[in-house]
């Protein structure tokens, strides 16, 4: 199989291409967060993007940023970005003034008021129905409020909407910081990567995953499998599994990827086990080849597998992890993941890269985000792009960017 090619970085315009001072620059940023009891529950994706705004306003820009909350279907106060607003004020010690609609005349009164320094941050995205479907009227809108676009937000970068697409047909467009690392980490390095190149998968199915198992078993030298997915994977290989989660209809594909991967497949060796889904069930450690008892579920991969997969990848030069080894939001089947991230977190001179959503989230629990080289902001667009396919955004980018 062919790998996959790369974006093409060198057709995408970067910050350091965009002499911003005295303009209005408008921000796609990723700000889809959590909330709780009004405020931000988990401020890293704000994080993220403070680089590039903090870059911009210190070059003289006028900072508009727009993102979307939630998936509301029409405007709904409980996913308004006013909590969004105080939580980056407090990140960037400056004040950001949230304005409670995306586009219309107060809008544009208010962005034409801005002075270089300030920060705006639009109302909800997705409370403007023309967001996802890419409507060129509300595209237009959004474009009239400034001179230049840069999109920050890779984890939107797979959806084809009019602020991610729309607007960087109509502005010059850059990559923010966060979207040019994203896709250097992400593109790039894999597409070449140091080896040995391990690739760590977990989760619940394999059918979430099979576009990103065919497209980096060709090209890697271990193929680690844990979580859900490794049920089925032991199931298609004839061992009973009890109650636990198996896809019947990925057998097939378990059985072909076992064939193609060979030696280079590393699966559990044994299994944390509970007699129900529930962190006060009762425990024990079996033996994989010996299967799961009837009444029984595997939530985990069990000591000896986090050992076996350590080890293998103690060498390695590359590590992408994708993906938990159990259900690790309960603290009695956290520690295969917990375990795995702490190999990775342990490897000298290797790239270890966290393929986003809940490995970044397990990541983040363990503690253990500072010691890994790179975490992905982005869930589908994460895998989207290591499957191969061209995100939207990019494409967008590289347009822009061919046009200059």
């Amino acid at each position: 199989m062919t790998a996959p090619a790369p974006p093409d970085l060198a057709r995408i315009r970067g910050l350091d291409a965009l002499d911003p001072a005295g303009k209005r620059v408008l921000v796609r940023v990723d700000f889809n967060v959590p909330l709780q009891d009004g405020r931000v529950a988990d401020d890293t994706r704000l994080r993220a993007s403070v680089p590039t705004i903090r870059d911009l306003l210190e070059r003289g820009a006028a900072v508009i940023l727009m993102s979307h909350l939630g998936r509301p279907k029409a405007v709904d106060d409980a996913f308004r970005m006013a909590p969004v607003g105080a939580a980056l004020a407090a990140l960037l010690g400056r004040p950001v003034t949230t304005l409670d609609a995306v586009v219309g005349p107060a809008v544009a009164a208010a962005v034409a008021a801005m002075r270089p320094g300030d920060v705006v941050l639009l109302e909800n995205l997705r409370f403007e129905p023309g967001e996802k479907l890419d409507d060129p009227a509300f595209a237009h809108a959004l474009a009239g409020l400034a001179d230049a676009y840069v999109n920050d937000a890779f984890g939107t970068a797979h959806r084809a909407s009019a602020s991610v697409v729309g607007v960087a047909r109509l502005l010059p467009a850059f990559a923010g910081r966060l979207m040019q690392r994203e896709l250097e980490v992400l593109g790039v390095a894999l597409a070449a990567p140091a080896r040995p190149f391990a690739v760590v998968l977990g989760g619940a199915k394999i059918a979430d995953k099979i576009g990103v198992i065919d497209a980096l078993l060709p090209r890697c030298d271990r193929f680690l499998i844990g979580g859900g997915m490794a049920n089925t994977f032991l199931a298609a290989a004839g061992i009973a599994m009890g109650d636990s989660l198996v896809e019947a209809d990925s057998l097939d594909v378990a059985r072909r990827v076992r064939a193609d991967a060979g030696a280079r497949l590393v699966l559990p060796v044994d299994l944390v086990v509970a007699d129900a889904f529930d962190a006060a069930a009762h425990t024990r450690v079996v033996a994989a080849a010996e299967g799961v008892p009837a009444g029984w579920r595997a939530l985990d991969i069990g000591p000896a597998s986090v050992a076996a997969f350590a080890a293998a990848l103690a060498d390695a030069r590359t590590v992408l992890w994708n993906g938990p080894m159990g259900v690790f939001e309960l603290a009695p089947f956290a520690r295969g993941t917990f375990g795995v991230a702490e190999a990775l977190a342990s490897l000298s001179g290797a790239l270890t890269i966290v393929g986003g959503g809940d490995s970044a989230a397990a990541v983040k629990a363990a503690g253990l985000t500072d010691r890994v080289g790179w975490v992905s902001t982005g869930g589908g667009a994460t895998l989207e792009l290591l499957e191969g396919r061209t995100l939207p955004a990019v494409a967008a980018l590289a347009e822009a960017g061919g046009a200059r």
